[in-house]
């Protein structure tokens, strides 16, 4: 088992969700966090002043799959999450030691 971990624009979300549950992935976890990679943030400008934006917003999603769901999970997010501009994420695979469904007791692959 595995947890797969994809930073991702905002605006891609829907799709990425879509793309998982077309491939049979039934629960993710996600959260709005901010962050910047190799563009550094970017300037806006705010009333007529420019300002510095450090930090851009992003999706974090976390989804556990098992070994055998893993390469096409990654290949429904990346193609989903692509726009081909620059910070358009990354994608990072942990491995999952145990799981349990609390509801249950299910634990690993049938938890999942």
């Amino acid at each position: 088992m595995k947890i797969v971990m994809a930073i991702i624009k905002p605006f891609k979300l829907e799709e990425v969700r879509d793309a998982l549950t077309a491939l049979g992935v039934h629960g993710l976890t996600v959260t709005e966090v901010k962050g910047y990679g190799r563009q550094k943030g970017h300037t806006e400008i705010y009333r007529g002043a420019e300002y510095a934006v450090s930090f851009l917003p992003k999706i974090k999603i976390e989804v556990a799959v098992g070994d055998d769901q893993l390469d096409a999970t990654i290949d429904a997010i990346s193609q989903a999450a692509r726009t081909g501009q620059i910070g358009d994420g990354k994608i990072f695979v942990f491995p999952l030691e145990k799981a349990v469904r609390i509801r249950t007791g299910e634990t690993d692959s049938d938890a999942l």
